[in-house]
């Protein structure tokens, strides 16, 4: 039950949130989603907290560089689980338990010391999960050119990380070659959904894989794949790609890793490429993975490499004018998992790892 107080400044907020009334300088109780601590294991609803924040004062000191922002849409992505893991050694930190947790974003401008950045502004890139953040890394940040033609939620997916993702994956790590046959895992996901329309594009012959009918029906009637499968139903992976690919596999854009990996190298064609973008199998393991395919990376040639978006960052205009010429085009589309809603967070993040998801996980904090 909400005091007076918090009734109050729900009822500010709101009505703030829908005309637009200036907020710097006024102090919010700003609800958190809260990291508690390390997990080992799959990721639960009771390892996050929703908790109201002391006190967060909407205004920017001077020389602070920094900037206020109110959050808008929050991307839910598989890599953060890594984050739950007091483990340094990886290409980004892990969570600081007892603070908010932290991912990409879609933000509006409260206030700034930034001059790259002023009030009104809308920003995408890495931000807390909360209402309101005050954010010192501001070249973490792109400046969102709003157009009417595209869901401001797509900066999180379509135009965000995942997008990129995919993009350079293919184009840059794949290589792919008109004609190609292409096996995309986790099809229906963030990435793979991109994947294989930007596939189709190139003129290749593509199939995905994803964990229920009804991302297989979306796969094949919305998204243009040629064939896909439920990788849930099949009792042999290997036989299931040779009977999906009997010339064999040229790239294969892995999301999962483990025994889908495995089966893949057993189906690649010679010079066949694997992209590693993600292992989400293999997140919450804790023994070692066998593979009983390797041999076929020498005798068939293959490459395999591991990528991240960032090594691309210099592609970014080109993807972004790619991307957005598509999509306005109707060449691709795009589907989201929108929740409404802060306290829907830590429910959205855990059913990634379970498949409930049906396209990009997305949660909504606000409207404009």
């Amino acid at each position: 039950m909400m005091s007076n107080h918090d009734e109050q400044f729900e009822a500010t907020h709101t009505e703030g949130s829908k005309m637009g009334i200036d907020l710097v300088g006024k102090t919010v109780k700003n609800k958190q989603i809260i990291f508690k601590g390390y997990i080992d294991g799959s990721p639960m609803e009771n390892d996050m907290e929703l908790k109201l924040g002391d006190g967060l004062k909407l205004e920017v000191p001077k020389g602070s560089n920094a900037i206020v922002v109110k959050n808008l849409y929050l991307s839910c992505d598989p890599y953060m689980r890594g984050r739950m893991l007091d483990f340094r050694g990886s290409y980004i930190p892990p969570f600081t338990p007892g603070s908010a947790i932290e991912g990409f974003g879609v933000s509006k401008v409260v206030d700034s010391d930034d001059p790259n950045f002023k009030r009104g502004d809308l920003v995408s890139g890495i931000t807390n999960w909360e209402e309101y953040s005050l954010i010192h890394k501001t070249d973490q940040l792109r400046k969102i050119e709003q157009d009417d033609g595209i869901p401001l939620s797509y900066h999180v997916g379509l135009l965000g990380m995942p997008g990129f993702t995919a993009y350079v994956g293919f184009y840059e790590v794949c290589d792919p070659k008109k004609g190609d046959y292409v096996y995309v895992s986790a099809a229906s996901g963030a990435v793979g959904q991109l994947v294989g329309q930007l596939a189709k594009l190139h003129g290749c012959y593509v199939v995905g894989s994803a964990g229920t009918s009804k991302k297989v029906e979306l796969l094949k009637d919305k998204l243009g794949f040629d064939e896909a499968f439920n990788y849930k139903e099949e009792l042999d992976l290997d036989a299931a790609l040779m009977r999906y690919f009997p010339e064999g596999i040229d790239i294969y854009f892995d999301n999962v890793g483990g025994a889908m990996l495995d089966a893949a190298l057993a189906n690649m064609r010679i010079h066949g490429r694997v992209a590693v973008c993600g292992m989400v199998s293999q997140t919450n393991r804790t023994d070692t993975q066998t593979f009983l395919n390797m041999f076929s990376v020498i005798s068939k040639r293959v490459t395999i490499k591991g990528f991240l978006q960032s090594d691309f960052v210099h592609l970014y205009a080109r993807f972004l004018e790619d991307i957005t010429g598509w999509y306005k085009q109707r060449k691709i589309v795009y589907i989201e998992d929108m929740n409404n809603g802060l306290e829907s967070a830590p429910a959205a993040f855990v059913g990634l790892f379970s498949g409930k998801n049906v396209g990009k996980q997305v949660i909504c904090v606000a409207s404009e």
